[in-house]
């Protein structure tokens, strides 16, 4: 009896047979013939060292088999990196997860100018070259009572550029206590810095008096400026000057007071049962020359500085070298004009200003979602964890308004297994933002927290739609 024949060792397929096959030209459709061969090569010189020692089966170099890998590269590669997700963080002006949402005429006064032509810098009643800021100058002056505006990319460039513009080679002076330092490293004294501004620190910590001001206003003042503590609060032994007292005291000396107020707020937000925190108008009519304020904060708009106040001095920002390299395009500015409209009804804001009526949501709303939502994500997360609707604070976030919470509603994931409640937590937190549109909670006290003052009821559907990838996930643990 003859022995049987050694088996033929495997070697990888022609490249060219491998394209022929069905499922190649359909990648090549989908994703063009040069990367999609690029990408096969790729695939086929990983399996090389595996065919080569014997250790790769058939079924791994069968076209099929290539093309799921090749498939897998490709949609990966063309995925979008800037994601949608859920933020259940509790805190609604999230800056790691884009801050405000624009409200449906922004978004379709974006896409228009996306798509079509605009009169960016061009006068339509001359013919001749406009002013881009002129498309939301006049709204800007109406909703604040200041003399004019200008707009750049954010309320960092907006203090950069009014430091740089109107005191370079001169001095600020600061209280002490409004030295702040928000996120990404902003400091006051690195941005005066950078502006070739020199900085005077007057008063102290927790307290500042008017003397403090005017006992340090001198001939080479160029002007005084007042910042918002938007991201922390001093409590306790304090004082502090009011910015109409300090601009009595730099005006009575011809010097300008520029007030930074960061997430500046066109509204008074108490009307709605919201801490009231001073508008941009309110600190025009209390003597600032000046105010700068964030378009994506309580404005709840896109991602803009405005900078508002006297004439002349508005026109001396804009001829500064530094104001076009910090302006502004066309996208921001489509977003910008119908989000500043609303203003003008702002009986309508709670319900047309994406912001304010995420800010405004009633508590009970919350609570009737997280009873019907705690029954499916008890079922996606299985035995090891127990999932319950419960009471939680919200924050605006951002800077505004730091020691404010939102009366909220969630749910609440703890670990059966208390001993492990880190490694679980961490497992489920991870299999949550793995998932195709990512959910983003914070963990404290062994919990997983989901508030659901941002998950609006259009939003629900979707997020229920991932639950069995989440109980899959969970399953591989």
């Amino acid at each position: 009896m003859s022995a049987a024949a050694p088996a033929q060792p495997l070697r990888l397929p022609a490249v060219d047979r491998v394209l022929s096959a069905p499922a190649f030209r359909a990648l090549a459709v989908d994703y063009g013939t040069r990367l999609t061969t690029d990408t096969l090569r790729g695939v086929m010189d990983a399996l090389r060292p595996a065919v080569v020692a014997g250790q790769a089966t058939a079924e791994q170099i069968e076209p099929a088999a290539l093309a799921a890998q090749v498939r897998a590269q490709l949609d990966a590669r063309f995925a979008p990196r800037l994601k949608a997700v859920f933020n259940l963080t509790g805190t609604v002006l999230h800056t790691n997860l884009g801050r405000a949402l624009l409200p449906d005429a922004a978004v379709q006064a974006v896409v228009q100018a996306l798509t079509t032509p605009a009169n960016l810098e061009f006068d339509l009643a001359t013919g001749g070259r406009g002013d881009r800021d002129d498309l939301v100058n006049d709204l800007l002056r109406e909703l604040t009572g200041a003399e004019a505006a200008t707009v750049v990319n954010n309320n960092a460039a907006a203090v950069l550029l009014t430091l740089n513009a109107l005191a370079a080679r001169k001095e600020v002076i600061v209280s002490r206590g409004e030295l702040v330092e928000i996120g990404g490293a902003f400091r006051i004294p690195d941005i005066m810095a950078r502006a070739g501004a020199k900085l005077v620190e007057v008063g102290t910590t927790n307290r500042t008096h008017a003397k403090d001001y005017a006992e340090a206003i001198t001939e080479r003042t160029a002007l005084v400026m007042k910042v918002h503590c938007s991201n922390y609060a001093v409590t306790g032994f304090t004082k502090s000057v009011g910015e109409a007292e300090v601009a009595q005291i730099a005006h009575a000396r011809g010097v300008p007071l520029v007030v930074d107020l960061g997430s500046g707020t066109l509204v008074d937000l108490s009307q709605w049962g919201l801490p009231h925190e001073a508008t941009v108008r309110e600190t025009i009519a209390a003597g600032a020359d000046l105010v700068t304020f964030s378009g994506d904060k309580l404005l709840g708009g896109p991602q803009a500085g405005l900078i508002v106040g006297r004439k002349d001095l508005i026109a001396k920002i804009k001829k500064n070298p530094l104001k076009r390299a910090l302006r502004v395009g066309k996208l921001t500015l489509a977003a910008l004009e119908p989000v500043l409209r609303l203003y003008l009804r702002p009986e309508q804001l709670p319900e047309q200003l994406t912001t304010l009526r995420l800010f405004t949501r009633p508590q009970a709303d919350m609570r009737a979602q997280a009873d019907a939502l705690t029954a499916p994500l008890q079922a996606a997360v299985g035995t090891g964890y127990t999932v319950h609707a419960d009471a939680v604070f919200s924050q605006i976030g951002s800077g505004a308004l730091p020691v404010e919470t939102l009366p909220s509603y969630g749910l609440a994931i703890r670990p059966v297994n208390v001993k492990r409640a880190g490694r679980a937590l961490g497992h489920l937190e991870a299999a949550l933002r793995a998932l195709p549109r990512p959910v983003i909670g914070h963990i404290a006290n062994d919990t997983l927290w989901l508030d659901l003052r941002c998950l609006e009821a259009r939003d629900v559907p979707a997020f229920t739609a991932q639950l069995p990838l989440l109980a899959e996930a969970l399953a591989q643990e």
